[in-house]
């Protein structure tokens, strides 16, 4: 054992700044531009630990106008973080600078705040003691000029893209805060452009909780310029008070009942430059144990694939950190746009992915079941309103249900269809009604106009039919059909539904079906003799409800970018010919005496069927147009 103890030796991992800066420089965020994310957040926490103390009654006599201020100085080529927040000491410069990835955060929070959930409540951003470095990424120098709440002397820290630093005492600053000077690179030069430092603060720090503003310092030739102009002037202009590019207050922040209908609306424009009104808002405020807000606007779909475009923001204590994170957000809500802000959401160092799936999947789930008790409140307290935004609602709902089985289970009873005559029923309310005539069968339409025929011999009998006219409803009612047994849906150009046929059984004329055979061009086309109620229709064209599930399953896949050129499948047509109409008596009796003219008014039949069910092809239209007309020259 002795030996053995002997043998073992102890030791910590050491590492060469100069090895350990390379690697900072290059891949400690996916994106550059997220390190003026990273200072601006640390000084908002340098901001947000000051307010603290003042509340503990550790810092009085504060000055609480607090504020950050990004400097931009082109031709010193330095972007500057200002804060006049808690300050360093030397001491705390030298703990929490010069030793990387030493949290001044995490030692804060264990001082101050008892818990790290109570630091989240007050808003304490970092945690890694990373974020700092990443000016390096964009800096071949970085100046830190800092001065505590304290009083104490004021400390410049200088440190060099080598990781080479030396430290000033008793430097000057007047106000306690701190200053993050940023000596851009050379290759580094779109860090100096005004629009482009404008568009990263407003893309990830426009709900930050302090006030911050964007300073550009013209150029000498720009300020004398100015200053002729204020000299010719007659009079003086006045200068125009600056605004802070964010919001301090974001409305996800506030209680519910605090918000109006037009604020919803705003910070939807703002936030997403959409000026079309969203459909409806859902305003999240969980507290525990998931702690975390937010609002999810419903869009107006301009088409039936517009829904692909949403965007959820992602925030963590009020800092942008991505958009559309999947593990947060169930892929059918992505369709959605708004904003989530989860303070205790688990991320890794680059706050752009997450650790804890266990965590994650609750908030995903809080937050689907939060969508489907808006969508069932409305449709039982407001339906008449839940109607009038079913269309656009229609798509997301359905993606939902075939994405997601427990989201089906909690809206399934909100579920709307329309009816060819513009009614909106339910599945239940639908079947009610249909029991003594069709029992648990559902008929549907793909197309108001090309089926319209099919829609008034239904309608006639008292038929109801429902209108499914987007390539995502074949996959949908797979599912109602799975879900509901017995039930099932059929295009009413599928089949010929008992409803519509009078009483007897027609006769089957051999003669008659090889003629429609031979002009559809089709031999293998089957064809069938029923007896309607309707004696003015001759024949319809029937595709079966199995063929024309897989024509539509074929669309979506090639839609989805797979070519399916090699995937042919056999469609299942069957032409009924109604032995009640006064026009197939008379096609079997000219069959009998001018054979020519038969299989002339039988390809008419044949091609106004095939019309009723798809559009003609170039040479089919070709070849009807000069039938037809022969045929008026010769009444």
């Amino acid at each position: 054992m002795s030996d053995e103890m002997n043998n073992t030796e102890k030791g910590g991992i050491s590492v060469e700044i100069e090895h350990i800066f390379p690697i900072i420089k290059k891949w400690l965020y996916s994106e550059k531009e997220i390190f003026l994310r990273e200072i601006v957040s640390n000084a908002c926490d340098a901001v947000t630990k000051l307010k603290r103390l003042v509340s503990l009654g550790e810092a009085k006599d504060i000055d609480e106008n607090y504020r950050i201020t990004v400097t931009l100085d082109k031709e010193a080529r330095t972007l500057t973080v200002s804060d006049n927040g808690i300050g360093m000491t030397e001491d705390e410069v030298r703990r929490y600078i010069c030793q990387i990835a030493l949290s001044g955060a995490l030692e804060f929070i264990q001082k101050y705040e008892g818990s790290d959930e109570d630091a989240k409540n007050d808003g304490i951003i970092g945690h890694f003691g990373l974020g700092f470095y990443s000016a390096f990424m964009v800096s071949d120098t970085v100046d830190v000029i800092t001065r505590s709440y304290t009083g104490e002397s004021a400390v410049k820290w200088v440190c060099t893209e080598a990781g080479e630093y030396e430290i000033t005492k008793d430097y000057y600053r007047a106000e306690r805060g701190t200053d993050v000077v940023m000596h851009i690179m050379k290759d580094e030069d779109e860090f100096l452009d005004e629009y482009r430092i404008r568009g990263i603060l407003e893309k990830y720090c426009s709900f930050m909780p302090v006030e911050i503003y964007l300073d550009v310092v013209k150029p000498e030739d720009e300020k004398k310029d100015d200053e002729k102009d204020s000299t010719a002037a007659d009079e003086p202009k006045e200068k125009a008070e600056p605004k802070p590019i964010n919001d301090i207050h974001p409305l996800w922040q506030k209680n519910p009942s605090e918000c109006t209908d037009e604020e919803y609306a705003e910070f939807y424009r703002k936030v997403f430059n959409d000026y079309r009104e969203p459909l409806f808002h859902i305003h999240l405020n969980a507290d525990y144990p998931l702690n975390f807000k937010g609002i999810l606007y419903f869009p107006r779909l301009a088409h039936e694939y517009d829904s692909l475009e949403g965007q959820v923001k992602l925030y963590y204590n009020q800092v942008f950190v991505a958009d559309n994170i999947k593990e947060v957000i169930p892929e059918f809500l992505l369709m959605l746009k708004g904003v989530l802000d989860c303070p205790d959401l688990p991320l890794n160092v680059s706050r752009s992915y997450l650790q804890n799936s266990g965590y994650v999947a609750k908030i995903s789930a809080h937050i689907v079941k939060k969508v489907a008790d808006k969508l069932n409140s409305m449709f039982n307290n407001e339906r008449e309103s839940y109607e009038k935004l079913w269309d656009d609602l229609k798509t997301f709902v359905e993606y939902g249900c075939l994405r997601d089985h427990k989201f089906y289970e909690r809206v399934k009873d909100s579920i709307l269809y329309r009816t060819a005559d513009s009614r909106f029923v339910t599945l239940p309310e639908y079947l009610e009604k249909a029991k003594d005539k069709h029992d648990k069968t559902v008929y549907y339409t793909a197309d108001k106009t090309s089926q319209a025929q099919y829609i008034a011999m239904f309608e006639s009998e008292g038929i109801e039919v429902v209108v499914l006219d987007k390539l995502i409803d074949t996959q949908f009612i797979n599912v109602i059909e799975q879900e509901n047994e017995g039930v099932k849906f059929v295009r009413i150009d599928a089949d010929v539904a008992s409803a519509l046929k009078a009483d007897g059984k027609a006769e089957e004329n051999e003669k008659l079906a090889e003629l429609f055979k031979e002009v559809s061009g089709n031999k293998d086309l089957k064809v069938s003799f029923e007896l309607l109620k309707n004696d003015k229709i001759p024949a319809v064209l029937n595709i079966s409800e199995q063929s024309r599930r897989m024509e539509d399953m074929m669309k979506m896949y090639r839609m989805a970018g797979n070519d399916g050129s090699d995937m042919k499948f056999p469609t299942d047509a069957t032409l009924v010919v109604n032995a009640q109409s006064e026009l197939i008596k008379r096609l079997a009796d000219e069959l009998e005496s001018d054979a020519d003219k038969a299989k002339k008014v039988a390809k008419q039949i044949y091609t106004l069927a095939l019309l009723a069910q798809r559009q003609l092809t170039a040479d089919e239209l070709k070849d009807f147009l000069g039938e037809s007309f022969d045929m008026l020259l010769n009444i």
